[in-house]
């Protein structure tokens, strides 16, 4: 039973530029993330992906008083993965209730408890964007035990600036930076 997991975040269309909700040249990480996703099969480690699952009338949006703009919607095409997901790759839906907001992969969902059953104890993170759902991908994956690693080249924010300061509160909170390329 494979000890790891890799848990990709958010690789959607509408976070790729064209998208309702871009992250800037978030699709220059396709690759390297697809890359991941093949190398970590190969180990036989779990494959993960987390995905915003809006329903249309979602809190986080600003038709609601939120603050983005109406983005993964369940069900469009907005919200389909952008990457090559392996057949058995877990799927996690966050923020699929209207009155709540879920930024990490663990948020409201069962995520913690597959990982736990299926005996991981190190996850690593890439994906979209760094300095929200990433982020607190990562945090959470902390605080629930599991000896965490950001992979850097396979992940991509909104601001260079605010990524730099949450790469280093990452680092400050146990996570560890590393590079797919180097694995």
């Amino acid at each position: 039973m494979p000890e790891e997991a890799l848990i990709v975040v958010d690789m959607q269309r509408d976070f790729m530029p064209g998208g309702a909700l871009p992250v800037p040249e978030g699709d220059r990480i396709i690759p390297v993330v697809n890359e991941c996703i093949r190398k970590f099969k190969e180990r036989g480690a779990l494959i993960v992906a987390t995905r915003d699952w809006h329903p249309e009338n979602h809190i986080s949006f600003k038709e609601r008083g939120g603050p983005w703009p109406k983005h993964c919607v369940q069900g469009t095409e907005g919200a389909e993965f952008v990457v090559e997901l392996p057949a058995d790759a877990v799927i996690i839906s966050k923020a699929t209730d209207p009155d709540k907001e879920a930024y990490s992969g663990f948020e409201g969902t069962n995520l913690a408890e597959i990982l736990k059953e299926r005996g991981v104890k190190r996850v690593y993170v890439c994906g979209v964007a760094t300095e929200y759902c990433v982020r607190a991908t990562a945090l959470d994956a902390v605080k629930h035990g599991f000896e965490t690693y950001l992979l850097k080249d396979a992940v991509k924010g909104v601001n260079p600036e605010e990524e730099k300061k949450t790469l280093e509160e990452l680092q400050r909170a146990g996570v560890k930076l590393i590079e797919c390329s180097s694995l």
